[in-house]
């Protein structure tokens, strides 16, 4: 009776081994398919790690994209600023009330516009998280690694 469960546990891949039915454990091929099988799964969660990090990567740098866009909204809108700052100061010079107030008024406007891009790309940019789930993963990978029968 312990002779078939002694030649069904002896075979990792379900074919008896030579030395099965003897009572003899095969320890060569067994070890061989341990090793095959270790190999297999580590090359599978070397794949699942890169498909990971590429995934995560993609939503970060397209979160990282959208900061860096209201960041240049922002150097814009400062940009702008200083042009009708500018032409502000030399309509005031000349003296010439309407024209310098109508220009102060798109000045600030500008203002406004470039304080507005710059606190949300500064929103936007505390959103960005880097690689979390990946670094997790690969914290748990090392672990295992260390104590793989656990």
């Amino acid at each position: 009776m312990s002779e078939p469960l002694r030649s069904q546990s002896s075979t990792a891949s379900g074919v008896a081994s030579p030395g099965a039915g003897s009572g003899v454990p095969s320890d060569s091929n067994s070890v061989g398919d341990l090793v095959g099988q270790v190999a297999h799964d580590l090359s599978t969660l070397i794949r699942q790690e890169v498909d990971l990090a590429k995934a995560e990567a993609t939503a970060e740098a397209k979160k990282a994209a959208r900061a860096a866009g209201l960041f240049g909204g922002a150097g814009l809108a400062a940009w702008l600023l200083a042009v009708f700052a500018t032409v502000t100061a030399m309509a005031a010079l000349d003296i010439a009330i309407p024209l310098w107030a109508a220009a102060l008024i798109v000045a600030f406007i500008w203002g406004l516009a470039a304080a507005v891009f710059a606190m949300r790309g500064r929103t936007e940019m505390r959103q960005v998280r880097g690689l979390p789930e990946t670094k997790e993963s690969l914290k748990e990978d090392a672990e295992w690694a260390r104590h793989p029968i656990t």
